[in-house]
């Protein structure tokens, strides 16, 4: 297998500067020092594992976003897609907000040090409360390669996240 990134946390200042954006409160003082990185759970695992920062309940239909306190540095020519938990898919129809999260290898150097936000909504059908506890895996990113066309003409820098290349 070939090691191409590393997972850390964001700054403390940034984590609670996007803790307070997105909850208009700040978080409480043991949240960062809580926070854990992405792992894989067994050796044929192909997803690490993100972990919730905090308590959250969806009820169906309910969406949430939250600011995970990673960041991920790799190498050019790779990307880590995010996708939910595949047992919370299953059981709740938890999804992402964007359907599949990429996470370009340049986020890395954005204005808000590459912070992983992820957004997931309850889609339950069946009426089904999904609690996911601080500490409990929620999400989880793969690391795939990818190409560029012959004619690729790419030179423009990021600086921030969503929306940022256009």
């Amino acid at each position: 297998m070939l090691r191409i990134a590393q997972f850390q946390k964001v700054s403390p200042a940034q984590f609670n500067a996007d803790w307070l954006n997105t909850f208009h409160a700040a978080p409480a003082l043991e949240t960062y020092d809580r926070l854990h990185l992405p792992q894989r759970a067994t050796r044929g695992s192909a997803g690490y594992d993100f972990y919730a920062p905090m308590d959250c309940t969806l009820a169906p239909g309910e969406t949430i976003q939250i600011p995970t306190g990673m960041r991920v540095r790799m190498e050019d020519g790779w990307v880590l897609m995010l996708f939910p938990r595949s047992g919370l898919g299953f059981r709740y129809r938890l999804q992402m907000d964007n359907t599949v999260g990429i996470i370009d290898s340049d986020y890395y150097h954005a204005d808000n040090e590459g912070h992983i936000f992820v957004k997931i909504t309850n889609d339950s059908r069946t009426g089904r409360t999904v609690s996911i506890a601080a500490g409990e895996a929620f999400a989880q990113g793969v690391f795939l390669p990818f190409g560029l066309t012959e004619d690729d003409a790419a030179e423009k820098e990021r600086h921030g996240g969503l929306g940022s290349t256009n």
